[in-house]
């Protein structure tokens, strides 16, 4: 009754699970609240307890790169190792009893650890285990001098990675419903496991590219700063001098992989913890199939520009750091060709944002872990080359004698910042858009109207614009027969009405809407595929030491050394997964058109 006034009635009524609940009391929401207290409290525990272990593992990384006393390789990497083995036993305990209970039916998140982002981490978990391998080289050719745990530690990393692979190949879209607090804190353990795994790896590849470049930097004429090598190189010499140089070069080529592999691990678990106890509605988005059509020329351009990324940089590696003209040279390339492809970047971004603008199609605005953390990240991540991009901003317009050759850094400076707002925008909205559904619209196609025993067929312009051809073939010796794209029976009807119907039949302008929306479907498809390539091409030159942060120098004089040099050591390692990340993000979006 309105403003609570008559007798409550109470009703009732069948709920999703198909029990009968009370519309008039408030008893199943309140037993539901109270249900959801003790699943928020563990959640907060489990936190906490992750945090607190990432917080401390990052102190004893600190102390140990900045040399402190008492604190030694040693003691990190048996943190490290207890780590990976109080993760293992767990990842154990739940395969083997998700075994012992494999006959139950357990629900699972669709959209959580797609096939296509498990085949990656498996790619780089593959390379992980080589960098494994070469660790355990360079243990033995160092052996007389080096700890015992710096060779247990490669092993036990190679048996963990190959472990937890497995693990989130067949459980990474679990929704755990049992033993929820305990699984948790080993979900979350996993996670900061990673995470502290992922920083170990950063500082060891920062602490290379950091020699390099105080080796590099004299060459511009920065004279006045002091070089001082910081690599932690054993005290003793190799068995084998050859193979140990050759391995500690291979060694740093092979980390950008592990460092995407640690940090693609923790996102996927990460997903996991959030589903612990999830409660899924009935709706599910049904599978789609992956089909490489309509990209062919996004696809085309992306990998011209992958060839010229890889020739780019391989002439910058070879230039830069040789003379003061041939490092100018090799920076002056680098940023004329990164101002192009973030033009042309920029521009696919926006033609994409203005298509979808166009399109009335409403938003799925269903809950969804994996989806709202990779919106995360791609913010998150972005704010990295952010920080470096208005640093050298600043450092132009504060520098008192600029070189001619830091100008071009301005426009790629503004330019970092506004395609990557751009493509934030274009991603975040294109995976919260519902899979197109062309079913109904080739169902009203394939209805067949028998006037006076004759059929007439669509208009070729109509078949020729939306390469359904193949929808729309004639069924049980008949051609289908449409107007306006509505679906209409006609019988005992004469020759002169079936002839005037065709007047205000569609012509090539007013199709089906469906066929009208195939061309912008085949653009994002070409955008999505062009912007892919473009980010795996703009992660390959910082991943592999073309890093024009470093090289430039005026940074350092502005700021100074140190200083700058810590933002970039900060800001770097999220700039570079920011472009793995947002790669991977437009695969799915591709995937999805």
């Amino acid at each position: 009754m309105p403003g609570g006034q008559g007798p409550v009635t109470s009703t009732l009524e069948l709920g999703p699970s198909g029990t009968a609940e009370s519309a008039g009391t408030p008893g199943p929401r309140r037993c539901a609240s109270r249900a959801s207290v003790p699943q928020k409290l563990a959640e907060a525990l489990s936190s906490q307890y992750g945090l607190n272990v990432f917080v401390a593992g990052l102190l004893l990384l600190l102390a140990w790169a900045v040399h402190a006393k008492g604190v030694g390789k040693r003691a990190l990497l048996c943190v490290l190792t207890a780590l990976m083995l109080l993760q293992l036993l767990w990842m154990l305990w739940y395969v083997g009893r998700s075994a012992a209970q494999r006959r139950l039916i357990r629900l699972k998140d669709a959209q959580a650890g797609a096939r296509w982002l498990r085949g990656s981490i498996s790619l780089f978990a593959v390379i992980t285990i080589i960098l494994g391998c070469l660790k355990i080289g360079y243990f033995i050719g160092f052996s007389e001098c080096l700890s015992a745990t710096e060779g247990v530690f490669p092993v036990t990393h190679t048996v963990h990675t190959l472990l937890q692979v497995y693990f989130l190949w067949g459980h990474a879209q679990d929704i755990i419903q049992s033993f929820k607090t305990l699984e948790r804190f080993g979900v979350i353990h996993s996670v900061f496991t990673n995470l502290l795994l992922w920083a170990n790896s950063v500082l060891n590849e920062s602490k290379h590219q950091l020699n390099e470049h105080k080796e590099r930097l004299i060459t511009l004429g920065f004279g006045n700063i002091t070089i001082v090598l910081d690599d932690h190189a054993p005290e003793c010499n190799c068995t084998l001098p050859t193979l140990c140089s050759a391995i500690s070069h291979g060694i740093y080529y092979l980390y950008p992989f592990n460092i995407e592999y640690q940090i693609l691990a923790s996102t996927m678990l990460y997903v996991l913890w959030k589903n612990v106890g999830r409660k899924v509605d009935g709706h599910q988005h049904p599978k789609m199939q992956f089909k490489f059509n309509g990209g062919m020329m996004g696809s085309v351009l992306g990998l011209t520009v992958l060839a010229a990324t890889i020739g780019v940089v391989v002439v910058y590696m070879i230039r830069i750091g040789r003379s003061k003209t041939k490092s100018e040279s090799a920076l002056i390339m680098f940023y004329l060709y990164a101002i192009v492809l973030l033009m042309l970047m920029g521009a696919a971004g926006l033609v994409g944002i203005r298509i979808y603008r166009t399109n009335e199609k409403s938003l799925d605005e269903s809950k969804n872990p994996a989806r709202k953390l990779d919106a995360d990240l791609l913010v998150g991540t972005a704010s990295g080359s952010w920080l470096i991009s208005w640093g050298s901003i600043l450092a132009i317009l504060c520098a008192k004698a600029c070189p001619p050759y830091t100008w071009y850094n301005l426009p790629y400076s503004i330019l970092v910042i506004v395609e990557k707002y751009i493509q934030n925008l274009f991603i975040i909205e294109s995976i919260h858009r519902e899979p197109e559904k062309l079913s109904e619209d080739i169902r009203t196609l394939r209805v067949v109207t028998v006037c006076n025993g004759n059929t007439t067929s669509l208009p070729s312009s109509c078949l020729k614009s939306g390469g359904v051809a193949e929808e729309v073939a004639p069924q049980d010796g008949e051609m289908p027969h449409a107007v306006n794209g509505n679906m209409c029976l006609r019988e005992g009807h004469g020759k002169e009405e079936e002839e005037s119907s065709w007047e205000g039949a569609p012509g090539p302008a007013h199709c089906p809407r469906f066929l009208q929306c195939n061309t912008k479907r085949r653009v994002l498809k070409n955008i999505a595929a062009f912007l892919f390539l473009c980010n795996i091409s703009l992660w390959i030159p910082p991943a592999f030491g073309c890093r024009p942060e470093y090289d430039n120098g005026l940074e350092e004089i502005v700021f100074g050394f140190e200083p700058w040099i810590i933002v970039v050591n900060l800001a770097m390692p999220f700039s570079i997964f920011y472009r793995m990340h947002a790669a991977a993000s437009l695969f799915e979006v591709y995937y999805k058109i």
